[in-house]
């Protein structure tokens, strides 16, 4: 039986010499078998799923054998001739099954009617178990299919090569269908190019570039290039499919093929790539089924590449970002040395204080400085000299050196001791140097020569008195000019060790004296021991402040964080596993106080700083805990055993004493404050959870129009988690590439005629469908995100202007962009990688954007000018609106913001309007600026702005923002 469902012809041989196969067979022989010898026998059937079928026992001739064949489809219609039986009949399934039988003898009637029955019960068997036979076959064939699937759909996100992965696409491919020829591009739909990232060919060796890109113009009459226009899968002869498209025939792009089966790879409606197979010499070798097929693998290629462009994009910013982490390391790395060089320093001075006091005589004291000497520096190889009391000799009073400790006394000479003495100041000096000087006369070595030396003076009473000097003898160890500083400073604090010292030896020098003259010098001990007295005192007053220093804020001298969290850990202690008491935290933050800073001086923000710190204090109770947490933020802790309502009385309170008006540097002020409480709840276990529920408060205060308190609920911790999954969403849009831009005309109000467009960013969002920027714009800002969702935005933007048009395009840049240094060339990067015209495209800036970092704000803006692209001003009017930033700064427009053109058809508040609008025209006109007036919605609006002699308008009167430009 064929699959293909057609009538076989009579088989060449006798089924009794090659062996019956099929089921049909078999049960011809048998029928066969009992028939009479002489007797020709034709069975068959025709049915839906297995097609029409027969076969004829012995074989004949073709003449006799159509007769036959004639007669078993008329099976039925025969009767009961005397030579012939004749049965027909329909199964279950509707099949016709047929049999005829010429006996050629005689035949018992008996027997006839018994062969009828056996025959129809063997033929209807031979058809149950051919078709099982076949559903057998289509089910391993669909076996084979679905694992093939599956590898494939392995295979596409395994980590290997994309060269090794398509190979062995390729042989998966290969199982299922003839596809020796095949081949796999990539097209760029912009570029109108394509690259060959997989090839094999039978009759072509070739192997082309993966990096190469060709366009149509090199490879003409291509019928690839002709498959990527349609968009759609096509299947035949080459010759057919490139008369279907009206391609004519190239003999550069090859042979003809027999038959060729093309699949587009797509994203959505975009042909991003495509797939070929080709058979030179086998026809009709696909079907519609490898046309599937072929489709599903497109995806998987389609779904792999953009898996690996989006790697390693990831791995680019993972590099960008560690190298940002190295250098921020290398930078704490430094400081933390510092500051344990500090450490170490502030240590060694507060061991030479203490030496001073602690030594008992000035040999130990000498070895006591020359250790925490060498803890700083270099310091093998040290002395101390001193002047004699004469000042005509010095005394090495302490020496410690590798090349031999003793020195001794010498008269004053020119050594490299007495130059220190002469100068007055500290020498650092090399070989060179030391050379130097004394090739110039001014200094004589005594001993081995040093290869570096430092020595700096010792002062007492504003006179130079010794010398502290360390020195090395190798090369491998020099002295720098921080080691210079650090000894200098050393060196003061040994001055006055060693006065202590010197003090304390005649001390110990009189009192042999003092044994015999107990009653005279009894007053200069007790005079000493009060002084030693008041030496400790101070020391313990020392160490005093320096705890609160650590606990306190230095401006306001109020606790800072950590002594918070402190009482706050006390305070969870007690409510959970004491007294019960509950408590609540109130964190406020000033509102607008950089505005203070920036306007009329830091000094002036500490003091207001200062003055609402004792507000706080004088509103609050003896236990209650008010803390400075760092710049303006206040958190204060307090008890409330009301479970809260004495929170709820105390917050507006507060907020209204902190508001009253202040005098700071000959202005009166009106600070207000945003404040956040957070109620004590069992499930808080630290008290840093507190404080960040009560700052999440304040924030909500705070967006709420500020100068009011909000309690932590629920509602804000539900809040912060679809801001959590908002940005999970945000990051997968990044990703996926779903931000758009919408073109919103700018129109010529005297004509009407639309002069450019605003590209004002939307979401295309997975579930929630098209978002407005004030949707997430805030979480994006926030985030740092916005950064990538505006480089998105401006590719967009950029290729719609290289596609042409006429007018300008505007973008909206967020200030943080002006904060990276390649903002400039990175934006006209993508303008000339697209051919577009810069002069077509222009920023929109805000006024916080100037006042950010005013001098590189300056040099980008004046980057971009140099290069055609324009800047212009947004929102103008709700800011500083400074004239000195339009003359700094190379604006050439601004945009009036909403607020003051919806008011031009106000009955309260058109005159202000009109006045402040009349005044920024002004502005723009003596300074030679264009000017747009934004949310245009009312004719008497645009009359309005046209009578005042506004330029241009923008909003949903001359036009709604569009998917499309319309130029």
């Amino acid at each position: 039986m064929s699959p293909a469902g057609t009538v076989e012809s009579a088989p060449q041989a006798p089924i009794a010499a090659a062996g019956p196969r099929t089921p049909l067979e078999r049960a011809v022989v048998a029928l066969r078998a009992l028939l009479p010898a002489t007797a020709q026998l034709a069975v068959g059937w025709r049915d839906a799923t297995l097609g029409s079928h027969f076969l004829m026992e012995p074989v004949m001739q073709a003449g006799p054998a159509r007769r036959l064949e004639l007669a078993l489809v008329e099976a039925g219609s025969l009767g009961n001739e005397p030579d012939t039986l004749s049965l027909a009949w329909h199964d279950a399934e509707d099949a016709r099954l047929s049999l005829v039988a010429r006996l050629g003898g005689p035949f018992d009637p008996a027997a006839r009617e018994a062969w009828l029955a056996t025959a129809r019960t063997l033929l209807e068997s031979a058809l149950e178990a051919t078709r099982a036979q076949a559903r057998m076959e289509a089910l391993e064939k669909s076996r084979q299919l679905q694992q093939a699937l599956y590898e494939i759909a392995e295979l596409a996100s395994a980590e290997v090569e994309m060269g090794e992965m398509l190979h062995r696409l390729h042989a998966i491919i290969g199982s299922l269908m003839y596809a020796p020829n095949c081949y796999i591009v990539t097209y760029d739909e912009e570029r109108e190019s394509l690259r060959f990232i997989y090839f094999a060919d039978e009759a072509d060796d070739y192997q082309p570039d993966p990096d190469h890109e060709w366009t149509e113009s090199d490879m003409p009459h291509s019928l690839t290039f002709a498959l990527l226009r349609h968009g759609r899968a096509l299947r035949g002869p080459s010759n057919l499919i490139r008369r279907k498209l009206q391609v004519e025939y190239s003999a550069i792009q090859g042979p003809d093929s027999q038959d060729w089966l093309g699949v587009p790879m797509k994203r959505g409606e975009q042909v991003c790539g495509a797939i070929v197979v080709q058979s030179y010499d086998r026809p009709a070798s696909y079907t519609d089924e490898d046309r599937a097929l072929l489709g599903y693998v497109a995806q998987h290629v389609l779904t792999t590449l953009d898996r690996r462009q989006a790697q390693v994009e990831l791995e680019r910013r993972v590099h960008e970002r560690t190298v940002e982490l190295q250098h921020a390391n290398r930078e704490l790395q430094e400081e933390v040395v510092e500051r344990q060089r500090a450490e170490r320093l502030q240590h060694a001075l507060f061991r030479i204080t203490e030496m001073a006091m602690s030594s008992e005589s000035l040999e130990q004291y000498y070895a006591k400085v020359h250790a925490a000497v060498d803890e700083l520096i270099y310091a093998r190889n040290f002395y101390i000299a001193l002047l004699s009391d004469d000042q005509q000799s010095i005394e090495f009073v302490y020496s410690v050196d590798e090349k031999g400790d003793h020195r001794p006394a010498r008269r004053l000479s020119n050594g490299l001791t007495e130059y220190v003495l002469r100068i007055r100041e500290a020498l650092l000096a090399d070989r060179c140097d030391i050379d130097r000087l004394a090739a110039a006369g001014e200094i004589h070595e005594y001993g081995i020569q040093a290869w570096s030396w430092l020595g700096v003076p010792l002062h007492r009473d504003g006179e130079v008195v010794g010398v502290l000097a360390v020195q090395s003898y190798t090369a491998d160890i020099r002295f720098s000019a921080d080691d210079q500083r650090l000894l200098t400073f050393v060196a003061h604090n040994i001055s006055n060790g060693l006065a202590r010292q010197r003090s304390q030896e005649r001390l110990r020098a009189a009192h042999a004296e003092l044994e015999r003259r107990v009653i005279e010098r009894t007053t200069e001990l007790e005079e000493a021991n009060e002084q030693l007295v008041a030496q400790i005192g101070e020391r313990m007053r020392a160490e005093e402040r320096l705890t609160h220093q650590a606990l306190h804020d230095t401006l306001t001298g109020l606790p800072n964080r950590a002594y918070l969290l402190d009482c706050m850990a006390s305070a969870i202690e007690r409510a959970q596993f004491g007294d019960g008491m509950p408590f609540a935290v109130l964190f406020l933050d000033l509102d607008r106080f950089k505005l203070v800073n920036d306007s009329i001086g830091h000094a002036a923000g500490d003091e207001l700083l200062v003055e609402v710190a004792k507000r706080i204090v004088s509103a609050m109770r003896a236990e209650d805990v008010v803390a400075r947490l760092g710049g303006d933020e206040f958190a204060i802790l307090v008890s409330c055993p009301d479970g809260g309502d004495s929170v709820r009385d105390l917050a507006p309170r507060l907020l209204a004493l902190i508001g009253r008006p202040l005098w700071v540097a000959g202005r009166e002020l009106f600070p207000s404050a945003s404040m956040g409480i957070a109620l004590w709840h069992p499930r808080y276990n630290t008290g840093e959870e507190l404080l960040r529920d009560a700052d999440a408060a304040m924030y909500r205060a705070k967006n709420e129009g500020r100068d009011r308190y909000a309690i932590f609920d629920e509602d804000m911790r539900e809040q912060a988690v679809r801001s959590l999954d908002l940005e999970a969403d945000l990051r997968r849009a990044i990703i996926s590439r779903d931000f758009l831009p919408y073109y919103q005309p700018i129109v010529r109000l005297e004509d009407g005629e639309v002069i450019g467009h605003e590209a004002l960013l939307r979401w295309q969002h997975e579930r929630r469908g098209l978002l407005a920027p004030a949707a997430f714009i805030a979480l994006g800002e926030e985030s740092g995100l916005i950064e990538q969702v505006d480089w998105l935005l401006y590719e967009q933007v950029i290729g719609e202007l290289a596609r042409g048009g006429n007018g300008y395009v505007s973008v909206n840049v967020s200030p943080r962009h002006f904060r990276s240094p390649d903002f400039a060339d990175r934006l006209l990067g993508l303008l000339e990688s697209a051919d577009a015209d810069p002069a077509r495209l222009r920023v929109e800036i805000t006024e916080v954007a100037l006042l950010d970092d005013a001098p590189r704000t300056l040099r980008i803006l004046n980057t971009l000018r140099e290069h055609g692209v324009q800047a212009q001003l947004d929102d103008f009017g709700t800011g500083f609106s400074a004239l000195s930033y339009l003359h700094r700064f190379p604006i050439s427009g601004l945009k009036i913001d909403r607020s003051f053109v919806a008011g031009l058809d106000e009955d309260g508040g058109r005159q202000e309007s009109l006045a402040l609008v009349r005044a920024i025209l002004a502005l723009a006109g003596t300074l030679g600026i264009e000017t747009v007036g934004e949310g245009v919605e009312t004719d008497a609006q645009r009359d309005t702005l046209l009578e005042l002699g506004c330029n241009c308008g923008q909003g949903f009167l001359l036009g709604r923002p569009a998917a499309r430009r319309l130029s």
